[in-house]
């Protein structure tokens, strides 16, 4: 159906279609035999592709990246599409619009997609109200953690530890976006002094939280495919001197490097979907061998296949996520993904997906 449905979607301004099927999601949730008849027919469950990354189990290795359930309010639905686990987010301590519209573009001949969103959600407050009234799915549920667009880099440790202090309870793992480029001054955090400083007030809030909740949650940092490689091999010193639990590679780009559509082109914001593909690919590489496989790598960007799946998570990745892909081959990629990973892993001879992580990768 989603071919007919795909017409009807892209005939709409982007961020009305985003919303046209949000609201789609949130009528799934109320009609439970109707999800639980989705979950069997999109499900692939196969013991070769379950693993234990950062202490959770998943039963499958493809994930919904953050960005599409903004307010944490479909991800119940979003679990029954046979996601092996869901993020959602960017969720900021208030409440803010993001940025002017329009701000979220389609390149179609690219399979892309542009967006300068700028972070809007509804506040930490409405996503726990969200989190204590909705059910919660058996997959594991990412929180990823921004800062407001008001708040000062100086300031910023604050806006991230307040989100993950109300929000501890109820993620499974946690993510620190400082990679959007779609919030100014953001990815200034990303430099060593600033970026250092953030994520040890954020793991000694962390270990706070473990002292009050008696569990210790994962977190991730994102991260920009805009690096330098010195600005990668400075980040990946601070992440394994901090103890951090793992990396996200990567966020959008601000390239534009090759796209056909030139009549988007001009749009600030982030690019994502396949022009991101292989630079994606190549940061979780390096990543890998710089950290000698021993930080887990989620891997995202300009996943549409398996083989693309398979490809990230032969450089490194122990988890992928797609978002891009979903807009333009609808939900049905995630089963097609898992589905063709159980073939190439057979065909390679591996029993397991965990086998298969870095094996393009000498370290």
């Amino acid at each position: 159906m989603y071919p007919i449905m795909k017409k009807v979607l892209f005939r709409m301004d982007p961020e009305v279609a985003h919303e046209w099927t949000i609201r789609s999601l949130q009528l799934l949730q109320r009609v439970p035999f109707l999800a639980k008849s989705l979950q069997q027919k999109w499900e692939i469950q196969h013991p070769s592709l379950s693993s234990q990354v950062a202490g959770l189990s998943f039963s499958n290795p493809v994930g919904l990246a953050a960005g599409f359930d903004k307010h944490a309010n479909v991800y119940p639905a979003l679990a029954h599409l046979g996601f092996g686990f869901v993020e959602v987010g960017t969720l900021t301590p208030r409440p803010q619009s993001g940025n002017e519209r329009p701000r979220l573009f389609r390149l179609p001949e690219d399979q892309a997609v542009i967006n300068r969103m700028g972070f809007n959600n509804h506040g930490v407050e409405d996503a726990v109200h969200s989190f204590q009234t909705l059910p919660r799915p058996t997959i594991p549920i990412g929180i990823n953690l921004g800062k407001n667009k008001d708040t000062s880099n100086e300031q910023a440790s604050k806006d991230y530890t307040t989100g993950l202090q109300a929000l501890y309870s109820y993620g499974d793992y946690f993510v620190i976006n400082i990679s959007s480029p779609n919030t100014q001054g953001l990815r200034d955090l990303q430099e060593a002094k600033a970026l250092e400083k953030l994520l040890t007030h954020i793991l000694q809030t962390r270990d706070h939280c473990i002292q009050s909740h008696q569990v210790k949650k994962p977190i991730f940092l994102k991260i920009a495919p805009d690096l330098t490689e010195e600005q990668l091999i400075e980040i990946m010193e601070i992440v394994l001197h901090t103890k951090m639990d793992g990396i996200i590679a990567t966020n959008t780009t601000l390239s534009r490097d090759g796209l056909l559509n030139q009549v988007s082109t001009h749009e600030t914001g982030g690019l994502s979907g396949r022009p991101l593909t292989s630079r994606s690919t190549r940061w979780i590489a390096e990543i890998y061998r710089f950290t000698q496989g021993k930080l887990p790598i989620i891997g995202v960007g300009g996943i549409f296949t398996a083989e693309d799946a398979y490809a990230k998570i032969r450089a490194g990745a122990s988890l992928v996520q797609i978002y891009t892909g979903m807009i333009y081959q609808g939900p049905t990629v995630v089963k097609q993904v898992n589905q063709g990973l159980v073939q190439l892993l057979e065909r390679d001879g591996f029993s397991s997906v965990r086998d298969a992580i870095g094996v393009d990768v000498s370290i």
